[in-house]
């Protein structure tokens, strides 16, 4: 049996170990250094468990020197440190760990160790940067890609009408952030939150989208003339965000109160995540749209894929934690079968380029009854 580490037992982590335990094919080792977290998953077959400090590159080179393969789902403030560590351990590994800083840092690093590191392997960045890498080996030149994309409960509880499944933190920061895009060939920056439009989708029904800085690899891996990243959310939930962001109550700038100093943004989350945790027995769903335009045959072509998952009634798993972990097992799947072999850092898009692994993952998600599904049209234009 292929022997896997998975760092990282929280959410997604633990339901990703629990994959690749179950699958049969594999040997498990779950490590983290909450033991709450990892005694959800004790036994289990093929799955052992370890306390340890991720924090600690020596650890994590300890625990990959075990592996064939090692899956990262660390918190993303450790993610670029704990990727180093396994590189530098020279084993393979799948990562879903969103790192503030650019993995291509660390591409001289996996190349030289003749490892591949599949990174911003879940949903978004994941799946949708699969879509734009996909589209564009099919265009001769690629003149758009929207990405629109979007974790929300279907019990909708004013005033913020939105719960969290994963960290709290980050979403704070994609609403901060300034948004990267591309206009017109030109790379652009623009404030988090900008931009709001209204969206269909079959289920879900009216969604808002506003711009946020979620392209990452895509703004240098894709040469599309106009690229951008949408958030969806109920609509009207931008508006009262930037009413705190405005306002200075998502500022880590710190002020005096009463003679203490505080941050107003440490405030603002310690109010508002109890309010937007997701309660037990609640459903949720995620939402993925790529849209990509450009020329193929002489032809302007629309390539659409599109996601929709809710939460799994039967095991509970909610539906980002599945949309995130699964396409990250199904690359370590591939990663331990040999199928993924070139050394190098390799976020989604470069993958989405090769036909038989673009297939292997929208087949694997398809096993999983996450659904993933690709659609071609003409587009007409003006005075043809």
């Amino acid at each position: 049996m292929k022997h896997v580490v998975v760092l990282g037992s929280g959410l997604v982590g633990s339901l990703m170990a629990k994959d690749l335990a179950l699958d049969g094919r594999y040997s498990v080792l779950a490590a983290d250094r909450s033991e709450e977290s990892l005694g959800r998953l004790r036994d289990l077959p093929n799955l052992v468990t370890e306390r340890a400090d991720l924090s600690s590159a020596a650890e994590i080179h300890r625990l990959a020197s075990k592996a064939d393969v090692v899956v990262g789902a660390v918190p993303g403030f450790m993610g670029t440190a704990m990727l180093k560590a396994v590189l530098e351990a020279k084993k393979p590994i799948a990562d879903i760990s969103f790192a503030p800083e650019d993995p291509f840092t660390l591409d001289e690093l996996a190349r030289a160790s003749g490892v591949p590191a599949i990174v911003d392997c879940g949903v978004s960045p994941g799946l949708s940067n699969l879509a734009a890498g996909r589209a564009e080996s099919l265009f001769e030149e690629t003149d758009l890609v929207r990405i629109m994309v979007g974790g929300l409960p279907f019990r909708r509880v004013l005033p913020y009408e939105y719960r969290i499944v994963f960290s709290a933190t980050d979403v704070i920061e994609e609403y901060t952030r300034p948004a990267r895009l591309v206009r017109d060939g030109r790379l652009i920056t623009v404030p988090a939150l900008s931009e709001p439009e209204l969206f269909e989708f079959a289920v879900a029904g009216t969604l808002e989208g506003f711009l946020t800085d979620g392209l990452r690899t895509v703004l240098r891996t894709v040469k599309a003339r106009n690229l951008e990243e949408k958030t969806l959310r109920f609509p009207g939930h931008a508006a009262k965000i930037a009413l705190l962001r405005d306002t200075g109550l998502l500022s880590n700038e710190p002020i005096l109160v009463n003679g203490v100093s505080v941050s107003p943004r440490a405030v603002t989350e310690a109010v508002l995540f109890p309010l937007w945790k997701l309660p037990p027995g609640d459903e949720e769903f995620t939402v993925l749209r790529v849209v990509a335009e450009g020329r193929s045959g002489g032809r302007r072509v629309r390539r659409t894929y599109e996601l929709f998952d809710r939460t799994d009634a039967k095991t509970g798993a909610t539906s980002m934690a599945r949309t995130t972990g699964f396409p990250c097992t199904i690359a370590a799947r591939l990663l331990a079968e040999g199928v993924l072999r070139e050394p190098g850092v390799r976020p989604l898009e470069l993958l989405g380029k090769e036909p038989s692994v673009f297939g292997a993952l929208v087949d694997g998600l398809l096993a999983k009854g996450v659904v993933f599904t690709e659609r071609a049209e003409e587009v007409v234009e003006a005075g043809s």
